[in-house]
């Protein structure tokens, strides 16, 4: 009787996307929030035009900047550790051996059957390092030129938010018409941003839809009212 080949489908790409989620969702809230504020305060497009794209640009170094140093940091973390468990194999592998076990026994394999694997990793001490820091520390190495990658992703993620909520302000001369056009627009942005982030997430994707727009709407609302009282 033929098989059927069995292919699994892994999302792999989970730290661009974080990082996607991070910069577009700052992106989008923190430059409409600044928008539809100086819009309580004046009547002039240019003005919040060239505040946004300043908001923009400095939002977008700042966001990239703290993803450079989060993936460092994580690098060296995993550096740090991966040195430390070296030592360890190699100055104390009748501990590391215990630890070998302790994880195994948590699977239900009996000191008969861990005994080979004990001697298969002391004659194969990269690979027992490697178990030992996925196993025990929980760590994962980080990809080459990883705290790059993030910051470019974070910050150009950022700036492509960021400019939506702005777009009507280069068209449209009076920034309480270039408001409306801006909410429209940012709402759709953050219900589609949304919607998309509980799908890789696992979350509910129309109930993260509704929050991500929630939250947008009332960062929007509050530096409104909060400008157009000090107008």
């Amino acid at each position: 009787m033929p098989q059927t080949l069995h292919v699994e489908r892994h999302f792999t790409a989970g730290q661009v996307v974080r990082d996607i989620v991070i910069g577009m969702s700052d992106g989008l809230t923190v430059p409409f929030a600044l928008a539809a504020g100086l819009t309580g305060a004046t009547s002039n497009s240019s003005i919040i035009v060239t505040a946004g794209l300043a908001e923009v640009a400095a939002g977008a170094i700042a966001m990239g900047l703290g993803g450079y140093l989060a993936a460092k940091s994580d690098t060296d973390h995993y550096a740090s550790e991966k040195e430390r468990e070296w030592r360890e194999v190699r100055e104390i592998p009748d501990a590391e051996r215990r630890e070998v076990k302790e994880v195994f026994s948590q699977y239900g394999l009996n000191d008969s059957e861990i005994e080979p694997i004990l001697l298969a990793f002391q004659s194969r001490p990269e690979q027992w390092v490697n178990f030992m820091m996925r196993f025990e520390l929980g760590l994962e190495q980080p990809e080459p030129g990883q705290a790059y990658k993030s910051a470019f992703t974070i910050g150009g993620a950022y700036i492509m938010g960021g400019l939506i909520p702005l777009a009507p302000y280069f068209l449209v001369k009076t920034a309480h018409d270039a408001l409306v056009i801006s909410v429209a627009m940012t709402l759709v942005a953050l219900g589609v941003f949304g919607f998309f982030k509980g799908r890789f997430s696992g979350n509910t994707p129309i109930k993260s839809a509704w929050q991500t727009m929630l939250i947008g709407s009332l960062a929007a609302a509050a530096a409104f009212l909060i400008a157009s009282l000090f107008r």
